[in-house]
């Protein structure tokens, strides 16, 4: 009687939070058996404790530059990028100068709007 009074009809389906508490409680005990299965006094030294890429030692070989990554988008806005790097002066008072402006145009074009 308990767990139908306290299942609530989404309109999309069914939530019950009793059953999705047991579910997460369930989900813990199972990671933490999981967990005590591994080996005791591990210390992670030396090699041990390091990423492993696929025996590769250097990861500069595998390392992707963002100019290569996204040079099809830096390409197409380049006029884009050009006009942001000429703007961009890095003093914090100029971006909150740039959001005022935005926020308020943004403000002007919703109240124009309704």
């Amino acid at each position: 009687m308990l767990v139908s009074v306290l299942t609530v009809n989404t309109g999309s389906g069914y939530w019950n939070p009793i059953i999705l508490l047991i579910t997460i409680l369930i989900i813990f005990l199972l990671i933490y058996i999981l967990r005590s299965l591994g080996r005791r006094g591990f210390t992670p030294s030396g090699d041990k404790s390091k990423a492993f890429l696929s025996g590769n030692k250097e990861i500069a070989d595998h390392h992707i530059k963002a100019s290569n990554l996204y040079w099809g988008f830096t390409t197409a806005l380049s006029g884009l990028y050009s006009l942001a790097r000429r703007l961009h002066t890095g003093d914090v008072s100029d971006y909150v100068l740039w959001f005022i402006i935005v926020l308020a145009v943004s403000f002007i074009i919703s109240v124009g709007v309704i």
